[in-house]
C-alpha cells in the first residue's frame, strides 16, 4: 500500500473546549474542507492515552475481568486496562498498575504489543497494549470507587471462540488479542 494520495488535510480555523468531564473533554473544531472550501464543525473527545494488558499465567490462562459497563448497560468480559495517569512514568508502568489494581495479579515481564487509535473519527488518543507474561496472583484487587470487577481465568486456547461467539465484544480487547497473535 502506497502513502501517495491526492487527499489534502482539512484546515482547522478555530478550536474551543465546550465541555469538561472527569475522563474526557469535548472540543469543537471549525475546519475548512480542502475540496469544497466550506466550513464544518466537528465535535471531538479529548482523552488521555489508555492502556490494556493481556495477562497470561504460567499455565497459559488469561486473566480477564467481568464488569458492568454503563454505555451498553450490561456486563463485559475484558482484559485489565484504563487511563494512563499523569503520574505514571510510562504506558508500561500504567499497565502494570492497572493489572495489579483490577485483578490482584502482577508480572515483572510486560512486553509492548503496540498501540491503536480507539476511534480516530472522534478521538486523538492511543491505547497501548502490553502482554504480561507469567502473571501471578499477589494480592486482592484494589478498585477505585467506580469499579467492581470479577476476575475470570480463561484458557488462552478459548479466546478465539469467546470472540467469535460475542462473549468478548469490547473492540479494544479484540484488538489486543489480534496484536497478541501477530
Amino acid at each position: 500500500m502506497s502513502d501517495a494520495t491526492d487527499l489534502s488535510r482539512w484546515l482547522r480555523r478555530r478550536s474551543e473546549r465546550v465541555y469538561r468531564a472527569r475522563v474526557f473533554d469535548v472540543r469543537r473544531d471549525t475546519c475548512v474542507s480542502p475540496r469544497t472550501g466550506h466550513e464544518h464543525d466537528f465535535h471531538l473527545l479529548e482523552c488521555c492515552d489508555w492502556v490494556n494488558v493481556v495477562p497470561i499465567t504460567p499455565d497459559d490462562q488469561v486473566v480477564l475481568i467481568r464488569q458492568f459497563r454503563h454505555g451498553v448497560r450490561d456486563f463485559s468480559l475484558e482484559i485489565p486496562g484504563g487511563l494512563i495517569d499523569p503520574e505514571d512514568p510510562s504506558p508500561r508502568d500504567a499497565g502494570r498498575r492497572e493489572l495489579r489494581e483490577e485483578t490482584g495479579y502482577d508480572s515483572d515481564d510486560l512486553i509492548s504489543l503496540g498501540w491503536s487509535h480507539p476511534n480516530p473519527a472522534l478521538q486523538g488518543n492511543r491505547c497501548h497494549t502490553f502482554l504480561a507474561r507469567d502473571a501471578r496472583k499477589v494480592g486482592e484487587p484494589r478498585l477505585d470507587g467506580t469499579e467492581e470487577t470479577e476476575v475470570v481465568l480463561v484458557p488462552r486456547a478459548d479466546l478465539p471462540e469467546l470472540v467469535r461467539s460475542g462473549r468478548i465484544n469490547h473492540a479494544l480487547v479484540v484488538v489486543a488479542f489480534y496484536l497478541l497473535d501477530l
